[in-house]
């Protein structure tokens, strides 16, 4: 594969993760200084690793929130946070990553990655199945 078909596929696979509006965007910004970077980033991120067959895209997601987290990205969180919930990761699976951020990165990171989701998902259902021992969360 040469590097116009990387892009292309690159620029399939960041538009349905990310939507068309937000990969516009980034396109319109393109200016002298950044129109390399995003070329970059369209082949080799969008075209050769989210594009890999060895994960499912709502695996992708909830991986690349966890790391988000752990880099206290918020920008980049946020962003991701809309993009998993796109690709058909629940609410739900996203608060399990967030909780298990909260022991592998830090209470802190945890808690700065609650407040930024809770202006970025949907309202969770309540379904009675918040813990798996029946406790309160």
């Amino acid at each position: 594969m040469d590097d116009r078909e990387r892009y292309a596929r690159g620029m399939e696979v960041r538009r349905a993760v990310l939507g068309e509006a937000h990969v516009a965007a980034a396109q319109a910004a393109c200016t002298g200084l950044t129109a390399e970077f995003q070329d970059l980033i369209t082949r080799y991120a969008w075209g050769e690793i989210w594009a890999r067959p060895g994960l499912p895209r709502q695996t992708r997601s909830l991986v690349t929130v966890a790391m988000l987290v752990a880099l206290n990205r918020p920008d980049e969180l946020r962003m991701h946070l809309r993009a998993a919930v796109a690709c058909g990761v629940r609410p739900r699976e996203l608060k399990e990553v967030l909780l298990q951020a909260a022991i592998y990165c830090g209470v802190p990171a945890a808690n700065a990655a609650f407040h930024l989701a809770a202006g970025e998902l949907p309202p969770l259902e309540d379904s009675g199945d918040e813990t798996q021992n029946g406790g309160a969360t």
